[in-house]
């Protein structure tokens, strides 16, 4: 029984929904109020998309703008480490733990482009100054029906 329970946990965090689907998340009417809503600012919105052996950090908005119209970014991390840049030995969590956590992010876009090898892509570079948690389960990011996978980019705003 707990070698199955594992397996299912296992499996759901490698290939499973992103946000709704099974697990619940906002239906597109509640996700465009909420958007609608956000206070505007000199700031971003960040969303933490990990996969493995790639460099980019996620996707990053501005406040009151649609998720399909985000940048997928390399953060520089100058001026402030990102969320997730953890010691190399002992920590108690591992590197993605935020997946999919929301963020209120401080910085800018620097204009520069940066080559992420493992993705063969040419992405934006965002210079962070600073950040802090919005929501450790905001559901869904571009669709009710994304599919989320570790090992391979699944997330793409049409």
């Amino acid at each position: 029984m707990a070698a199955s329970l594992l397996a299912c946990l296992v499996l759901c965090q490698c290939a499973g929904s992103f946000g709704s689907g099974n697990m619940g998340g906002p239906t597109l009417e509640e996700r465009k109020a909420a958007i609608a809503a956000e206070p505007t600012g000199d700031h971003f919105i960040g969303r933490r998309y990990y996969v493995e052996k790639t460099r980019f950090w996620g996707y990053v908005r501005k406040p009151r703008e649609s998720w399909n119209k985000a940048k997928l970014v390399v953060v520089r991390e100058d001026k402030k480490r990102q969320p997730d840049r953890l010691p190399e030995s002992g920590a108690d969590r591992v590197y993605g733990y935020d997946q999919n956590y929301e963020y209120k992010l401080r910085g800018y876009l620097t204009g520069n482009k940066v080559y992420d090898p493992n993705s063969n892509q040419i992405l934006p570079e965002f210079m962070l100054t600073g950040y802090e948690v919005l929501n450790r389960n905001p559901g869904w990011l571009f669709r009710p029906d994304d599919r989320y996978d570790r090992y391979r980019i699944t997330l793409y705003p049409r």
